[in-house]
């Protein structure tokens, strides 16, 4: 039999966060092992549940979900969504610029290939979320890469970035809340990024899945209400702020200069006719959640589940020797990073496989985000609070060994 070759283009994407670890975790559950799995923010797998008024509505309208609809979305939903990016300041935002799909995913795949030529650059964030690599990639596109180091809070320096700018350069990703390191960007940054994009002609991509998820009075800034006339692209959805991933709805919004977007708009419609539509049951869920009450504040506020989580994570990494941590101030993560002082040469993958196999604890390496610095881990905070002091237990325990087999390491935190 011949063999089947898949795309070249597939050998530059990685997304181990659902990749080799993962797999393994399968195969170690499969043999009767129970692990404490701290890689994905899905929280229907921690107990949460999405707010009853969405699945009502769900139910409410079954029998007008039969005929397939609009391949843009309901016109009530995105009505919905329209109505709230004019309340939070976005520019010339009307139904037929709102555009509904199975995930955020999907639709960061629509808006990439509606856009790029071969070798197109887009700038992508470095931690970032890997699809926007990936996608970047597959549609034909060149990731640029500019750092959000942890010496800078997990925040971009706007001149570094525009440094990366080239005649190739057609758009600029912002990940706020990002995951995965949970940094909120200020008003002053974004107004810098902004005017880069509008000196540069730069499409705006601002993934704003965690707009919500803020911690100890941190406030969001919409992307689009500070962009105006310059086009910008928002992405939200029901999988976070309203616990409902397995739903699979997120929308875009288009906002910005009417006529300079205008057949940019028409090739995303194109490219959502061509999958017919989106999942029309799940999309009575919008309204019932843009107008009903937002329960995830209770969760966010202190003595919050979430609030409490990330509490047990700041100070187990203040009590160890080995972690360093800047504080997520939202999003569903934190980022911690292996001290250069206290542990020397360090690979996050082979760290994240031993503490898989030792402690039966799943991370996803640091790496697994496109971050040059292999010494970083992602959690959740999804866990209940007394099951993420045990995960720091076996933390510390991995690496205590690494430090023993660097005895110049172990001494040093003796001393």
């Amino acid at each position: 039999m011949f063999a089947l070759t898949p795309n070249a283009r597939l050998a530059s994407v990685r997304y181990e966060i659902r990749g080799a670890l993962t797999r393994r975790a399968r195969a170690m559950e499969a043999a009767g092992q129970h692990l404490i799995k701290l890689d994905i923010g899905n929280p229907g797998r921690y107990g949460f549940a999405a707010p009853p008024h969405l699945g009502e509505a769900i139910a409410g309208h079954l029998g007008e979900s039969e005929a397939y609809g609009h391949e843009q979305g309901l016109d009530v939903a995105r009505d919905a969504i329209a109505e709230q990016q004019r309340a939070n300041g976005a520019r010339d935002v009307s139904i037929e610029r709102i555009f509904i799909g199975n995930g955020v995913s999907e639709l960061v795949d629509v808006a990439l290939r509606a856009l790029l030529q071969p070798g197109d650059e887009v700038l992508v964030p470095s931690p970032d979320y890997p699809l926007w690599t990936a996608a970047t990639i597959l549609n034909g596109g060149q990731p640029v890469h500019y750092r959000c180091p942890a010496a800078n809070a997990h925040l971009p320096d706007p001149d570094e970035v525009e440094a990366l700018t080239t005649p190739r350069t057609r758009a600029l990703v912002l990940i706020n809340p990002n995951n995965p390191t949970g940094a909120v960007y200020p008003r002053p940054l974004l107004e810098r990024m902004v005017a880069l994009a509008a000196r540069h002609r730069l499409l705006l991509l601002g993934d704003e899945i965690y707009a919500n998820i803020l911690y100890d009075g941190v406030r969001f800034q919409p992307l689009a209400e500070i962009a105006g006339d310059v086009p910008c692209l928002s992405f939200c959805g029901l999988s976070k702020t309203y616990l409902a991933c397995g739903y699979r709805v997120g929308w875009m919004s288009l906002s910005g200069d009417v006529a300079a977007s205008r057949n940019y708009r028409d090739a995303m419609q194109l490219l959502a006719a061509l999958r017919l539509c989106p999942n029309a049951p799940v999309q009575w869920a919008i309204p019932a959640a843009l107008h009903g009450p937002r329960t995830i504040d209770q969760l966010t506020a202190p003595g919050g589940r979430l609030h409490e989580a990330r509490r047990i994570v700041l100070e187990s990494v203040a009590a160890s020797p080995w972690l360093d941590l800047v504080v997520p101030a939202g999003a569903l993560y934190a980022f911690p990073r292996i001290s250069d002082a206290r542990i020397g040469r360090f690979d996050d993958e082979a760290f994240a496989l031993r503490l898989l196999e030792e402690e039966r604890v799943l991370v996803a390496p640091g790496t697994s985000f496109n971050a040059p610095d292999h010494r970083h881990f992602r959690i959740t905070l999804l866990p209940e609070a007394a099951q993420l002091r045990e995960v720091f237990v076996r933390l510390e325990r991995v690496l205590q060994r690494i430090a023993t087999e660097n005895p110049s390491m172990a001494d040093s935190v003796s001393a």
